[in-house]
Formats: structure tokens, C-alpha cells, sequence
């Protein structure tokens, strides 16, 4: 790919166009300010404080600053600099103008964050409050509902609205629509209606309906807010006076066939189809004090390969659509891995630490949530252990080499504590769990060998890999995998591998995710949405939108 036009995931404040972060104590105040004419792509305007990727990649930016650089921060207030609007949601034009997976990957990405919200306050102790002091539409009410409270401002025009269903033809983004009945228990009639109807709810009827926790008068807006994100303040755990982390950037190097990090490599074959993650292990030297970690800061190793293996899964999904198949392999030293994760585990309550883990846990959801087919290969040189053993578990089947002939050279992998809950995927499952249904019998088996070096046929004894080829069929098994797995339909593997990958029981995440890739990627190739007279084409052009009325 032109590395030119590729998206870029990594900024700083000093590049931010749409949002402005403020601190003052305990609470943190990310404005959306918008800035028309900083679109990412040419050929739209962000009028009324419409949003594009560019601008969800500032705010992801901006909350993970907020995470670690001031760790004094118990709440975040997000509302808008913009006169009578808060925000009114995705850019329709640039839905309009852009192909079918781009917005895909849009709507996956702004999930994510929201996602990411709602992580923080569940684990880390970061609250947010919605402070809605103008019209709120769409995926303005999105990131809302992801907060732990909404204010509105009960001016007689304020309103907040999902009208994608009568306006565009389309669902509202999956998480508005999800979050409306599973978070906010909306009555499902009343849902009904708010869906169905563009111009939103606004004052009492939209606490009455549970779409808002609080309305306030323009008078008495700025206090009922400073109160409430106080209030939530207060049950925020995270450290009044600790010593934050910078955001260093990335040393990365990108050329058109490789992502190059300190301890992540990413190599594409084009021909193929398929790119090879290799995740380097840390250095046999010990960082295992609060001391040691605090004064590593931003090289800490748990910290730094997790950044580097975010942007990497970031890059390569929006960037690389043809590559079909991620190949996941480690590199280095089991000793070293145990000695991270011992550090992990003794520090965990500790601000930084937790984060850390945290960075982690959201990290491994992203390979989760990819449209990609993932196979680890565990092969000499190997170090899945512990959390380097999760990378293999999101994997869609893993690939063990045996080595008869070599005990010391056979990879072996190791399962340790962390294994059983310390990374939870959006299901609330270990993915230990989610490979055996929570079985108990075979989760006790798995549990036995926790902290033994397993070579490949003893870890197929106890179901932790999918196939055990010696080193004279390994090239060939490996190989035909690949390339059987490639030439199937890209579109009927995304499907099979998201109803795979979470088979275990739904929750709000997982019918977001879920609604993600089937109906509303079915919904955006219909010609309902996006054919010549769709309502997504047709949007703010005068004309009206005309539908095939067949039900299908």
C-alpha cells in the first residue's frame, strides 16, 4: 500500500483539531469542538460537530492521555464548545463517499472507544459524565450512552435522537441502539418510538424515558454537572497524587511491506495474503518494584509492547484490507515472560500497573473484534506463556511444532495464572473459558499443568492446541492451512469466525459487536441505504429517498 495514503492512529494534543482537554483536579473536560475543514478524507465538511475517524482517533488519543498521564483524574466531562449542539454524529457525507469497509471499520473503531469508556469505569475506576448542552443525534448520543451519566440541558431545543432508521435508512451505529435497551433499559415500545422519530426527545420526557439521567436549567447546567462529576468522583479509586506516565511516541518504522516497533514486527506478503505479527518477548532484565517501574515510565516493557501492538492491529485493519490471514508468533524468553507477569500480578492494584494491564486486555479485544482469520504458530524460538500465551488464544486454531528428536529445542508453552481471568474478553469469559465452554473438568485438567513448560503433544492432551505436526509435516500442514484458508469467501469468514470466536454467553458487548458485523454490514450494502436513490445517498441533496418495500 502507498504508505502516503495510509490512516495514521498515533497524534499528540498539539495536533488535535476537534477536541480540547482541560484539567482541574480530580476532573478532566474533553470539549468537542470540531473543526469543519479537518475532515481525514477530502469531499465533506464537519458541520455541527459531525465526526469522521480523524475525529474518534483524537479522542481515543485524549482518554488514553487521561488514563496515564494524569492519573489524579476520577472523571471525565465530555460536552461541546459549539453553540446549541453537541454533537450530531457521524459525518452523513462522508458515509456517502466512502466505500462499504471503510465504514465498517469506522463503525467498528467508534464502538471500540465507547467501548473503551465503558472498560475504564468497570475496571480502572475512570468515570465519565455526558454533559449534553445542545442537540444530540446519532453517534453524538452514542458516545453519551457509553458514559456512566448523561446531563441535558433543558433549554426547550436540547434533544438527544437516533434517527438513522427514518433518516438514513440505516441502524444507529448498533451501540446506540444496544445501550438504549440493555444499558439504559428504555421500555422497548418507547425505544420503538425514540428510533423511529427524528427530531429526538428532549426535558422531563427524556428522563421520564431513561434516555438522560438529569436535566438541568441553562442557569444551573455548568453546577448540576460540576456536582454530578463530583459525585462520581467520589467513587473513583484511582490516586489523588500520583505520578502520571507520558505518551511518548512510538519509535516505528513503516515501509510497504513492514511495520517495524521495538518488540513488534509485522511482515506483509502480498502474494499471499497474509501478514506474520511476531511479539518479542522482554530482555532477561528484571524491572519488578513500583520504584523500577515508576522510573521506566513510558519503556516499561508490558506498557510500550502493548502501544506498540495496538497500533500495529490498528494499522494493519483499516490499512491492509487484502490481507486475509494474520499469522501470530512470540520470540524470546519464557523466564522473562513469567517475570512480567509475577510483576503484574504482585503491583495490580497499583494506578499504573492497572492501566497497564488494562492497555493489555483492550488490546487483545482488538484482535478479537478483527476481521481476520488468525492462526498462531508456535515454533522454536517460541515463548507463548502466560499473557504471551492469550496472543495464541484469540487465535482461530494454533499450530504447535513438534520436535521429537530435541527436547531443548521443542517450543513449549506454559499457562499461568493470568490465563484464567486477568484478560477477560468482552464476554466477561477467559478465553481459557470461552476454548471449554467453562467446563469444569477440562478447565481443572488446564489447571494442573498451570506453570509446567508443555510440549506440543501434551498441550494437545489437554485441548490447548488445535494440531501437533512434527517437524517434517509442519511445513506442509501449516502451508495447506494457509493457503485453503485463503482462497475462501473473505465475507462468509467473517461471519464464521465472529459466531466462533464468541460462543459463549451474550452480553451488551457482544450484540453490539454482533449487530456490527451482520446487520448493519448487510443494512449498508443494501440499495435501501447505498443504492442510487438510498437514503444514505440521497441525504441533504433534497431529494427523497426511494425504497424497494419487498421485506426480506
Amino acid at each position: 500500500m502507498d504508505i502516503s495514503h495510509r490512516v495514521e492512529y498515533q497524534t499528540n494534543p498539539s495536533l488535535y483539531r476537534h477536541w480540547k482537554l482541560e484539567f482541574a483536579g480530580p476532573i478532566a473536560t474533553l470539549t468537542a469542538d470540531f473543526d469543519e475543514d479537518g475532515g481525514l478524507r477530502p469531499g465533506y465538511k464537519l458541520k455541527l460537530n459531525s465526526y469522521d475517524l480523524g475525529v474518534d482517533i483524537e479522542l481515543n488519543d485524549a482518554v488514553n492521555r487521561i488514563r496515564f498521564e494524569h492519573p489524579e483524574v476520577k472523571t471525565v466531562v465530555l460536552t461541546s464548545g459549539k453553540d446549541k449542539v453537541f454533537c450530531s454524529g457521524a459525518n452523513i457525507f462522508m458515509l456517502g463517499v466512502s466505500s462499504h469497509s471503510w465504514k465498517v471499520n469506522f463503525c467498528k473503531f467508534t464502538n471500540e472507544t465507547r467501548n473503551g469508556l465503558e472498560d475504564s469505569s468497570t475496571y480502572d475506576g475512570l468515570k465519565f459524565l455526558a454533559a449534553i448542552n445542545g442537540a444530540c443525534a446519532g453517534g453524538g448520543y452514542e458516545l453519551a450512552l457509553a458514559c456512566d451519566e448523561i446531563v441535558l440541558i433543558d433549554d426547550r431545543s436540547s434533544a438527544v435522537s437516533l434517527p438513522e432508521v427514518p433518516l438514513l435508512g440505516v441502524l444507529p451505529g448498533t451501540g446506540g441502539l444496544t445501550r438504549v435497551t440493555d444499558k439504559r433499559h428504555v421500555r422497548h415500545d418507547l425505544a420503538d418510538i425514540f428510533c423511529t422519530t427524528s427530531e429526538g426527545v428532549r426535558g422531563q420526557k427524556a428522563k421520564d424515558w431513561r434516555l438522560v439521567d438529569e436535566i438541568a436549567k441553562p442557569a444551573v447546567f455548568k453546577q448540576t454537572v460540576l456536582d454530578r462529576a463530583m459525585i462520581l468522583a467520589q467513587q473513583s479509586d484511582r490516586p489523588s497524587n500520583g505520578k502520571g506516565v507520558s505518551l511518548t511516541p512510538l519509535n516505528r518504522t513503516i515501509n510497504d511491506d513492514a511495520l517495524s516497533y521495538e518488540h513488534v514486527e509485522v511482515l506483509i506478503d502480498r502474494a499471499k495474503r497474509i501478514a506474520t505479527f511476531t511479539i518479542k518477548s522482554p530482555t532477561k532484565t528484571t524491572i519488578d518494584s513500583i520504584e523500577q517501574i515508576e522510573s521506566t515510565g513510558s519503556n516499561w516493557y508490558p506498557f510500550a509492547m502493548a502501544r506498540e501492538l495496538e497500533d500495529a492491529i490498528l494499522n494493519m485493519r483499516t490499512n491492509e484490507l487484502d490481507i486475509g490471514i494474520w499469522l501470530i508468533k512470540t520470540r524470546g524468553d519464557h523466564a522473562a515472560v513469567s517475570a512480567m507477569d509475577q510483576t503484574l500480578m504482585a503491583h495490580q492494584q497499583h494506578w499504573f500497573v492497572r492501566e497497564t494491564i488494562g492497555l493489555l486486555r483492550r488490546t487483545l479485544s482488538r484482535f478479537d473484534v478483527s476481521s481476520r482469520s488468525l492462526f498462531a504458530l508456535i515454533e522454536e524460538g517460541s515463548c507463548f506463556n502466560g499473557t504471551f500465551l492469550e496472543f495464541a488464544l484469540t487465535c482461530d486454531r494454533i499450530y504447535h511444532l513438534v520436535l521429537p528428536n530435541d527436547d531443548a529445542k521443542t517450543p513449549k508453552i506454559m499457562v499461568s495464572d493470568v490465563n484464567f481471568g486477568t484478560y477477560p474478553m468482552i464476554t466477561s469469559q477467559s478465553r481459557l473459558g470461552r476454548r471449554f465452554y467453562d467446563e469444569q473438568e477440562a478447565l481443572d485438567a488446564v489447571r494442573a499443568q498451570a506453570g509446567q513448560l508443555l510440549n506440543a503433544d501434551q498441550a494437545f492432551a489437554i485441548g490447548l492446541n488445535t494440531s501437533n505436526p512434527d517437524d517434517i509435516d509442519w511445513s506442509d500442514e501449516v502451508r495447506i492451512a494457509i493457503e485453503e484458508r485463503i482462497s475462501m469467501s473473505p465475507d462468509a469468514l467473517t461471519g464464521l469466525e465472529a459466531n466462533l470466536r464468541f460462543n459463549g454467553p451474550e452480553n451488551m458487548f457482544t450484540r453490539i459487536f454482533g449487530r456490527l458485523t451482520a446487520w448493519q454490514n448487510w443494512i449498508f450494502q443494501r440499495p435501501n441505504a447505498v443504492g442510487e436513490k438510498g437514503a444514505l445517498k440521497v441525504y441533504g441533496k433534497g431529494d427523497k429517498a426511494q425504497f424497494d418495500w419487498h421485506r426480506v
